[in-house]
């Protein structure tokens, strides 16, 4: 039967179905006469669902929205079919009339009173539909790629180039005080001839004990051997004057 008093919006309700998560929609009723409508709204499972504005009365011309609130779900769902049905369900009033004049007789049958009937049945949708990608951004993610491989590349590189520059820096260091070393061990030798035999004995030993802890220990700083000089000549000195 065709609904000539009431205009319902829209014709299923769409409920979002999300595990243990409440979730609501709306729906909308209109008043297509000059005359005062009376309606009321039912469902099928009355326990799963709460309607607000589950009845009421519409001056003529007037829309009123209703609120489906589902419970939250306590299982998982293989797929979004369901059987649940929603009835909505109304009269023609009085004029004036208000909601001290609703009753539940109104929705009964009787002789000379028409009761029209509007039904909705239910039907779930996910609750956060995956957003597409648009085809820009998955080609400029795809470029992004390549760049991001040479960038590491670059960078790999780099490291590998600043550890090449270090070593290099570390052995001409070392030459440079292997060298100084050596200048200084030739004058040591050089003032060797110009000391009595008992001091250059003595600086002979010394030589040899410096020797062998160069040997021992790959190198010593040019201020060690220097240091080394010094006391030699120092202790020369001192046993000339003794010996004056």
């Amino acid at each position: 039967m065709s609904n000539t008093l009431l205009r319902v919006h829209p014709s299923e309700l769409k409920i979002p179905y999300e595990y243990k998560r409440k979730r609501s929609c709306c729906m909308q009723l209109t008043n297509k006469t000059n005359q005062y409508v009376a309606f009321k709204v039912k469902t099928t499972n009355p326990r799963k669902y709460s309607v607000r504005h589950a009845c009421g009365i519409l001056p003529p011309r007037s829309s009123c929205d209703i609120t489906v609130t589902m419970q939250a779900p306590v299982e998982m769902l293989s797929d979004y079919h369901c059987k649940d049905k929603f009835l909505v369900q109304s009269v023609a009033v009085g004029y004036g009339a208000t909601m001290r004049d609703f009753v539940p007789e109104l929705f009964t049958k009787a002789p000379g009173r028409v009761i029209e009937e509007f039904k909705l049945r239910v039907v779930y949708v996910a609750a956060n539909p995956p957003s597409p990608v648009p085809e820009e951004e998955e080609e400029e993610e795809e470029d992004a790629s390549p760049q991001s491989e040479v960038m590491s590349h670059g960078v790999k590189m780099t490291s590998v180039f600043d550890a090449v520059t270090v070593s290099t820096l570390t052995d001409r260091s070392a030459d440079k005080v292997s060298s100084a070393e050596g200048v200084s061990v030739e004058s040591m030798l050089v003032a060797e001839r110009e000391y009595p035999v008992e001091e250059n004995q003595k600086l002979q030993q010394q030589m040899e004990l410096l020797r062998a802890a160069r040997s021992s220990q790959q190198g010593f700083s040019a201020m060690f051997v220097l240091l080394v000089f010094m006391s030699s000549v120092c202790i020369g000195h001192f046993m000339k004057q003794i010996k004056v």
